[in-house]
Parts: structure tokens; C-alpha cells; sequence
């Protein structure tokens, strides 16, 4: 609400349009900014800490929601199992890192959902698994610590990977856009990357920097719109459930 206030302000005050961004379609939208960009349509993946959705765009603004999690995103559960670990927000960098230097088949770490059809998904269960984990193991062990991060980090791309997999065959699509915050973790661009490219799917990705919450996305999906006519109020709507296939479509 503050960011809007704020926007409106100083749209008012410099006497130029303002217009309201939906964050995920920014975030959706980051791999545009790239030099090999997606052509559409593609299958997107987007996964921060507050969404996992797989996404059908078949253009900007014309948005299919195919999958979601029913519970926890991805990037939440990284940022709670990390708490759980006794290290620092966010999660996702700090588990990732620590991974590395893991086994990740140290442990057993159940794969939600991939036995079920469909491409909902669901980490409540998989946080649960890890948390009793913990309680089992002495964490102030380095190593037990790593082993947990790294089969905790490898049960939610595998999760991840089967749902894309499953969601390309179901559309016949050929390209996929993953895109968040969760999008940077090394681990799951190398693994997408590796097992898509055997089955002839191309992966698109934004640079490090374009995967967090930035103005650049923010601007690339502003700029989308406001050369599309459109323009909001001066008393910008600030929505926290903002359905993506309820957007205009920018022909």
C-alpha cells in the first residue's frame, strides 16, 4: 500500500501515467529482458516464496493457470526449513549453499504429490518430513546439516521437475520460462536444465539479478502496458490476491 501511495504521488506530482503491476506477471515477464528470449507460447514455472504456479502464457496478459501449490510454496518451505536449521532469512540462498557441500541421498525425503495426477503441488508434508528429521538428528553436526539441506533442496526440485515434465507432455509445448526467486538456485537450473534438454524442451531463465523482486521486471511489464493504452486511477488498487488469468490480454 505504501509502494502505491507513493507511486501515486509522484505520477500526480511529474504529471505522468501511472499504472498497477502485478508482481508474478513481472516476475513471468523477467526472461524478456534477456538476449535469448522466450518466443510465445511457452509453459512458465513461476516459484518464490509466496506462489508455485505452472503457467500457460500464450501471450502477455493471457494467462492459464495449469498447477499450484495447495499449501506452502516452495520458497516458504526453504524459508521455514531453514528456521527449523537455525539459519537466516532467506532460506533459499543459505540452504542452497550449504547443499553444496551435502549428500542429498543421506536421508530419504518424500517427493509430494508426484505419485498423483495432476499439476498441483503441495510442500507442507515435505517441511513436516524435514522438521521431524531434525528432531531425530543432532544439527550441530555440520555435516548432518548439510546432508538435510542438500536431500531437503533435491525433494523440492525433483518435485518441481516431475510437475514441468508432466506439464509438457499435457500441453505439447516446447519451451518453458522459470522465473522467482527460487529461480536462482543453481541446483534446480542445472538439473531443469539437464533433464528437459534430453527431451528436446528449452529452458529460459533471467540473470541472478532479475530472479529477486526488481524494478526492471517491474518496469519491462509497465512498459507492456502502458504502450498497450492502458492506465490506472490515481488511487491505485492494491490487491493481495490478484489472480493472473483474470489480466488483460495485450494483443
Amino acid at each position: 500500500m505504501v509502494g502505491g501511495a507513493i507511486a501515486t504521488s509522484l505520477a500526480f506530482a511529474l504529471n505522468i501515467p501511472v499504472i498497477g503491476i502485478h508482481h508474478m506477471e513481472a516476475h513471468l515477464l523477467s526472461p524478456m529482458l534477456e538476449e535469448k528470449a522466450p518466443s510465445f507460447p511457452f509453459l512458465a514455472l513461476l516459484v518464490s516464496g509466496g506462489h508455485t504456479q505452472i503457467v500457460s502464457v500464450r501471450g502477455i496478459g493471457d494467462y492459464e493457470l495449469l498447477g499450484e501449490s495447495l499449501d506452502d510454496a516452495a520458497g516458504e518451505a526453504f524459508d521455514k526449513v531453514a528456521k527449523l536449521l537455525g539459519l537466516g532469512y532467506p532460506g533459499g540462498p543459505i540452504i542452497g549453499e550449504l547443499a553444496d557441500k551435502g549428500n542429498y541421498k543421506k536421508y530419504h525425503f518424500p517427493r509430494p504429490m508426484t505419485d498423483k495426477p495432476g499439476l498441483d503441488m503441495s510442500f507442507s508434508g515435505l517441511k513436516t518430513h524435514t522438521r521431524n528429521l531434525i528432531n531425530e538428528q543432532d544439527i550441530k553436526i555440520p555435516k548432518v546439516k548439510h546432508d538435510i539441506c542438500a536431500g531437503f533442496q533435491e525433494a523440492v526440485i525433483d518435485t518441481l521437475i516431475t510437475k514441468c515434465k508432466r506439464a509438457i507432455k499435457q500441453t505439447g509445448l516446447n519451451s518453458l520460462v522459470i522465473a522467482g526467486g527460487v529461480s536462482a538456485n543453481h541446483r534446480l537450473r542445472k538439473k531443469m536444465n539437464d533433464t528437459l534438454k534430453q527431451i528436446g524442451i528449452n529452458v529460459f531463465y533471467s540473470r541472478l539479478e532479475f530472479c529477486t523482486d526488481n524494478g526492471a521486471m517491474i518496469a519491462y511489464a509497465g512498459h507492456a502496458r502502458l504502450s498497450n493504452g492502458e492506465r490506472s486511477t490515481m488511487a491505485i488498487e492494491t490487491r493481495p490476491r490478484w489472480p493472473l488469468d483474470t489480466l488483460q490480454e495485450i494483443k
